[in-house]
């Protein structure tokens, strides 16, 4: 039976965050295509942690910057290494190549960490984000350089694709645009939705680990709720995640509707009675797990160019996308009293489901490029030069730094 060897950043945790369900998609894809897959991480497990074992997936604690590593991956033999994100690849990669040299090396990004960082920083600073000033971030170089290390990477959103592509001059051979692969929605499934007149009020969804979630929460305190609000006195508003820090926690207002909730399990019924999801996301990457999981239960969303980036093409939004916060709280009033809008919303929500998060389509392209790159692995290596160039330079610093660290353990 084939082997596919997973490494983690963190333990999975599908009911917190958007990575976690990318993971378990992939873990689920990688057990359809016959692998017997093990998962090993050198994080602790948390308390949302997805059971891995009750998915027969074995599960292996690893360490950094540890020789036991290498004996452990000798022993499996894998035939294919997933990295989960590229600071995972950074630490095991030379690894990986160094003791098991024939197994596919894939790295998934989730998203471009360094997008998100550079979007972050500019934010602070109050400067417009150019590709300029992402091309010239630290950690882009490191990020672009794991990309190439790496056989084939996993791209989550179209544009992401086109950056690394149009500004790096990325070859598309070592990419593979993968958003989320998701089942397609079943008319049963969607006449069981509540109907607009059963469904009221506002939700915002995000793990409070995640910095452009905690921004958003406070856009929607200080600027977009009381407009809203002032629009609909009676209105309420749920904020659920996990992980949500103790300011974010203290906004809890009852008196103005705005209700602070935390981490729920059953997120679908929340939103599924809710008629409005809010999303004024400033920065971030990647594709959005909250509206995703927003159009899945038919709840038209709010949000920002950042917030729907590469998730929906040339189609209509599942809602309305505002940068200007009069503007947003306007849309949001909106499609909480029009149902004729509201409707229209949710049926482009189904739409974009369908048309671009396709599971059996996506998982047999991914399938399909895997099978073609392992059967042709030294060919589709040696065309990538700078990779091998990045490889041969990087690796070793990557190598004798962690044997240094390795060494210094031990004393």
């Amino acid at each position: 039976m084939k082997k596919a060897l997973f490494i983690g950043y963190v333990w999975p945790e599908p009911t917190t965050t958007a990575a976690g369900h990318r993971i378990q998609q992939l873990l689920q894809a990688f057990n359809d295509f016959g692998y017997h897959i093990t998962f090993g991480s050198a994080a602790a497990k948390s308390e949302y942690s997805l059971d891995l074992e009750a998915l027969d997936i074995d599960t292996v604690s690893i360490q950094l910057n540890h020789a036991s590593f290498d004996d452990f991956v000798k022993r499996l033999k894998p035939d294919i290494v997933v990295f989960d994100r590229f600071m995972t690849e950074e630490q095991y990669g030379w690894r990986v190549a160094e003791h098991v040299p024939g197994a596919l090396r894939v790295l998934n990004t989730e998203d471009l960490h360094s997008l998100r960082k550079t979007r972050e920083e500019c934010h602070k600073r109050n400067e417009a984000f150019t590709p300029k000033i992402w091309k010239e971030h630290q950690m882009t170089f490191r990020e672009i350089i794991s990309i190439y290390r790496s056989d084939v990477s996993l791209i989550i959103s179209s544009y992401e694709m086109e950056l690394l592509q149009n500004e790096l001059d990325i070859p598309k051979s070592i990419l593979i645009h993968l958003p989320f692969m998701l089942k397609k929605l079943s008319k049963e499934a969607i006449g069981e939705w509540p109907t607009f007149e059963e469904r009221k009020d506002f939700v915002c969804v995000g793990n409070g680990k995640h910095t452009p979630n905690v921004d958003s929460i406070i856009v929607l305190k200080k600027t977009v709720w009381p407009l809203i609000r002032k629009a609909l006195p009676d209105a309420k508003l749920y904020v659920h995640g996990a992980y949500l820090p103790q300011h974010v926690l203290e906004m809890n207002s009852p008196n103005t509707g705005f209700h602070v909730i935390g981490w729920i399990e059953k997120l679908e019924s929340v939103l599924q009675n809710a008629r409005v999801s809010l999303a004024p996301l400033q920065f971030g990457a990647g594709i959005k797990g909250k509206l995703i999981s927003a159009m899945q239960n038919g709840t038209p969303s709010i949000t920002t160019n950042v917030g729907a980036e590469g998730m929906h093409g040339d189609l209509p939004w599942n809602g309305a996308v505002c940068n200007d916060w009069a503007a947003f709280a306007k849309a949001a009033v909106e499609h909480h009293q029009d149902k004729e809008n509201w409707n229209k919303a949710q049926a482009n929500g189904i739409e974009l489901i369908h048309t671009f998060y396709g599971k059996d389509v996506l998982k047999e392209r991914l399938q399909k490029q895997l099978k073609l790159i392992q059967l042709h692995l030294e060919t589709h290596r040696s065309n990538n030069f700078i990779g091998q160039l990045v490889k041969h330079q990087s690796l070793a610093s990557s190598k004798y730094m962690a044997k240094w660290i390795e060494e210094k353990n031990k004393r």
